[in-house]
């Protein structure tokens, strides 16, 4: 869903550690309530109450549900970013089928805390214009980093090594979040090599 910023932000960032602890306070809580209610019936009164807040303290923070959501997702993005950036700076392994490894191992890392959590936050949250040009900017960026590994690699069979990339990093990220989230999960480590085979045998098949 997407909306606009007005309703999105939060009213106000917390200066001392009190007010940083209830603020971290609700989003955990808040985190619990849509994780086990979904979106529709994460109210802000239930919110408030697992938190242990007033609902006026509560909206001293977030003029409503949808921006804690927003910040929910922002951080899990944040996360991903952080982890994808962490892979980035070392060295890449050498052979294709650990490249892909660390990709499906990272994303699999991303979704792992909760993954009923992910599926509100991903199918149902609303989306600001600052959140949506963070997701493409991220999704541009693995696909790059991504794209300069295959393009060159000696074990890559593909002719069109850009499309493959883009194929291959959507498929892992798709696969996980659907895989994860279902409401019987795969194990994630059959899904790691699972998917790991999947990818790697397409990169790899003669043509």
């Amino acid at each position: 869903m997407t909306t606009g910023r007005r309703g999105l932000q939060p009213r106000k960032q917390p200066r001392q550690a009190r007010a940083e602890a209830t603020r971290q306070r609700i989003l955990t809580a808040a985190a619990h309530v849509f994780a086990e209610y979904g979106y529709a019936a994460g109210t802000t009164n239930r919110i408030a109450a697992r938190a242990r807040v007033s609902i006026g303290s509560l909206y001293q923070y977030y003029p409503n549900k949808d921006a804690i959501l927003v910040e929910l997702l922002t951080r899990h993005l944040d996360a991903g970013i952080a982890a994808a950036g962490r892979h980035q700076d070392g060295e890449a392994p050498e052979s294709l089928e650990e490249i892909i490894r660390l990709f499906v191992r990272t994303s699999i890392g991303n979704h792992r805390d909760d993954p009923q959590l992910l599926r509100v936050m991903a199918e149902q949250g609303p989306r600001s214009p600052e959140l949506l040009d963070k997701i493409a900017r991220h999704g541009r960026e693995r696909i790059a980093y991504a794209h300069a590994l295959f393009a060159g690699h000696p074990e890559v069979r593909v002719a069109d090594t850009y499309t493959a990339t883009r194929l291959a990093v959507s498929t892992i990220e798709l696969v996980v979040h659907q895989l994860l989230a279902a409401p019987d999960p795969v194990d994630s480590a059959r899904l790691e090599d699972e998917l790991v085979t999947m990818i790697t045998g397409y990169l790899t098949a003669d043509r």
